[in-house]
């Protein structure tokens, strides 16, 4: 009985029931037009909101992929959108959209270092390349431990995690 319950526990199908993709079809599709893997879209969402798209941090970042309001207009300028508002951007459509030009932008800022490009996404682009220029991080998987913010540290590692898990179950 022990045997088939921890076989059970393990099949992909159990596992992507408790690991779900909320907004699957729109990660796909903005993910697709940013060209970036979905399932690193999709492990940022799960990790910054849990799939709530009203969810809001105590930084003011907003919707699925917690966007602060500045880092979204910002990023609606250079895709050639109008700047949204605080209603708009958290639909999941726009959110969506916003967040995955910008992960997509921090891999070809980091040259396509994940850990780098995801620390960024937390941090902002600008701490992460002083951590890298002063050597108090090396960017490596390996030296996550070294990221001086331990909610950027935490991040990145439950991030890699949940992008390994979801590339499993969902690739």
């Amino acid at each position: 009985m022990l045997a088939g319950l921890i076989d059970l526990v393990f099949q992909p199908t159990f596992l992507q029931f408790v690991y779900p993709i909320s907004y699957q079809p729109i990660i796909e599709r903005e993910a697709t037009l940013a060209k970036v893997d979905p399932n690193l879209v999709a492990a940022i969402t799960r990790v910054e909101s849990h799939f709530r798209e009203d969810d809001i941090s105590h930084a003011g970042a907003v919707g699925l992929m917690q966007l602060l309001p500045g880092t979204a207009s910002w990023i609606a300028v250079q895709i050639g959108m109008p700047r949204p508002t605080a209603l708009q951007l958290a639909q999941p459509s726009i959110n969506i959209r916003l967040g995955s030009w910008y992960i997509s932008y921090l891999l070809k800022m980091f040259h396509g270092r994940l850990p780098e490009a995801i620390a960024a996404y937390n941090a902002g682009p600008n701490r992460v390349s002083g951590w890298l220029q002063s050597n108090v991080w090396s960017g490596d998987e390996v030296s996550i431990e070294d990221i001086p913010v331990l909610e950027t540290r935490h991040f990145v590692a439950r991030v890699l995690y949940t992008y390994r898990l979801f590339h499993q179950l969902y690739t």
